[in-house]
């Protein structure tokens, strides 16, 4: 029979093991975004106090540019140069980082992939663990969810925005979207839908002007899907027009605070929440067991969270501290 520690047996295990060691672990925590995302703020939040727990030097390494992988490899290569305890990065690329996390695992760093996983999870790279959201079947329960607020006669035109083409956590979003959408497709044979997928971007101000102009240019869109947080941009370029709230169903990823203004607005109608915090505090406390007494780092799905607008006003003051 499986036996489980109680949350008091946990803190006693963490005050003893902090005791016994002998020097603060180092920890870097590199990825692919840059410091104006405010997800990640919300990561860099868990990661900071769970440093500040078990006493850890740790570093949060951000790109200049948005998804830049190859700055993102560059400073993994540079915070490896220093020989930390552990490495947590994203893994956004299935091939761009393979060798140098090799090379960390086989120097005894403990790597874990945390919001972006490889494909192929473990197979695919020599990662111990991975922490952060089921991108495919999160894609799905978006569109599941949104279809009950498609009309119920006439076409559907679904547009599904990749904001960062061949990177995995938004081509697997889009994709698990995709999937739902044909399915609905198949059962509802008698109704013409159309699903369209357009390359977006990960700046607000870019994801605006090109799904905007494609709305202007299609107004019988039904439906616009994001695969990140950026159609709260666009949620405000149909303000301006004077476009209606709900005229264009919208939903995306990430509980953030200019996402929840336009859900308050009507304007985004289904929010998916991987739960950021989460994913910065909880590799900081795997790799801190795996350190101190050799537990295995072990995988942790942090969640597809369907959040509409009755939800919102729970959520306002969490985002605005950065912990949603």
């Amino acid at each position: 029979m499986k036996k489980y520690l109680t949350a008091a047996a946990v803190a006693a295990l963490l005050s003893s093991t902090a005791m016994a060691q002998d020097a603060p672990m180092n920890i870097v925590f590199t990825h692919h975004s840059s410091a104006s995302n405010p997800f990640w703020q919300a990561v860099k939040r868990g990661f900071d106090d769970a440093c500040a727990k078990i006493a850890a030097n740790c570093q949060m390494i951000f790109t200049q540019t948005e998804g830049a992988i190859d700055q993102q490899a560059a400073n993994m290569q540079a915070a490896l140069a220093s020989s930390p305890d552990a490495l947590l990065t994203s893994i956004v690329d299935n091939t761009a980082f393979d060798d140098i996390i090799a090379g960390a695992v086989d120097a005894g760093v403990i790597v874990m992939a945390v919001n972006v996983d490889d494909t192929e999870g473990a197979a695919g790279n020599a990662r111990a663990a991975f922490i952060g959201q089921g991108f495919i079947p999160a894609g799905y329960s978006l569109g599941r969810k949104m279809s009950e607020f498609f009309p119920a006669e006439g076409p559907i035109k679904a547009v599904v925005g990749i904001s960062a083409p061949g990177q995995n956590w938004s081509e697997q979003r889009g994709a698990g979207v995709m999937q739902f959408l044909e399915e609905f497709k198949a059962a509802n044979p008698d109704r013409e839908v159309e699903i369209v997928r357009l390359d977006t971007g990960t700046d607000g101000a870019i994801v605006a002007d090109r799904v905007g102009a494609y709305l202007l240019a299609n107004p019988d869109t039904t439906a616009y899907f994001d695969t990140g947080l950026w159609h709260a941009y666009v949620a405000q370029v149909l303000a301006d027009r004077g476009v209606p709230p709900g005229q264009v169903l919208m939903g995306g990823f990430d509980i953030v605070s200019e996402v929840l203004a336009q859900m308050e607005a009507g304007y985004i109608q289904v929010q998916v929440d991987q739960q950021p915090y989460m994913q910065g505090f909880l590799p900081v406390m795997e790799a801190y067991l795996a350190h101190t007494v050799g537990l295995s780092p072990a995988d942790v799905d942090t969640g597809q969270g369907l959040v509409v607008q009755a939800d919102v006003a729970a959520l306002k003051d969490l985002a605005a501290q950065g912990l949603r």
